[in-house]
């Protein structure tokens, strides 16, 4: 499946990680950085915006993610960070 819009950005950033790097901590700004845009609101407000619901999600941020080979481990928007774990 091909990602496509405001989030490829970050589909491509995860894709091109080296093979042998299996965990990525990211802040909320960093990937804002990589999109080139902010996040939404809901992404800093809301544990359900990062969910990967990876039985079938059709969250277009999901699918960036996920279609990359990458989902969350942890999740902390106190301090605005995201692990992600491939696999």
């Amino acid at each position: 499946m091909s990602v496509s819009g405001k989030y490829a950005a970050l589909h491509r950033w995860l894709k091109a990680q080296p093979a042998g790097k299996s965990r990525v901590e990211m802040s909320f700004k960093r990937i804002e950085e990589i999109l080139q845009a902010q996040l939404p609101r809901s992404a800093y407000d809301y544990d359900a915006w990062w969910r990967d619901a990876s039985e079938g999600s059709s969250h277009v941020q999901a699918r960036a993610w996920l279609d990359a080979g990458w989902r969350i481990t942890a999740l902390n928007r106190s301090n605005g960070s995201v692990t992600f774990t491939r696999g």
